[in-house]
């Protein structure tokens, strides 16, 4: 049996351009649809549905299809996708004290979307700093 740096074997989870967040969109919305989404994310329809291929097939995510016309489709979190946003808002907060260190431009949706106390707490001096503090 081979053996299985662990390292690896979660960031296959989640290494693409859109997972982390396609991730933190469904766990901040609750659930996503595939048509809203592609008009609020920068991303191709063929990139966000193989995203979601993926993240379904690993099982983070699932996709729930109604049986109403017009057809009707939602992503929601799985129990380990949900387990996951806790390492992806450590990764989160970790890149942007790197980035604001480094003084790398940071995308001012960032700040948009992590509203959440957990990150304002942590990360109030950037968001001043960014002019963001005021849309939270």
């Amino acid at each position: 049996m081979e053996r299985v740096n662990p390292y690896l074997y979660g960031m296959q989870f989640i290494s693409g351009k859109w997972k982390a967040t396609i991730l933190h969109h469904i766990h901040t919305l609750g659930h996503i649809r595939f048509n809203k989404t592609l008009k609020t994310l920068p991303i191709t329809e063929k990139v966000l549905a193989q995203q979601l291929r993926e993240l379904e097939r690993d099982g983070l995510v699932k996709r729930i299809q109604y049986q109403v016309m017009p057809l009707k489709v939602e992503y929601v979190l799985t129990d380990i996708g949900k387990e996951l946003i806790l390492a992806l808002d450590i990764l989160y907060i970790w890149s942007i004290k790197r980035m604001h260190e480094r003084k790398v431009d940071i995308d001012p949706d960032a700040f948009i979307v992590h509203k959440a106390e957990k990150y304002v707490n942590e990360l109030k001096d950037i968001y001043i700093a960014n002019n963001a503090l005021e849309e939270v």
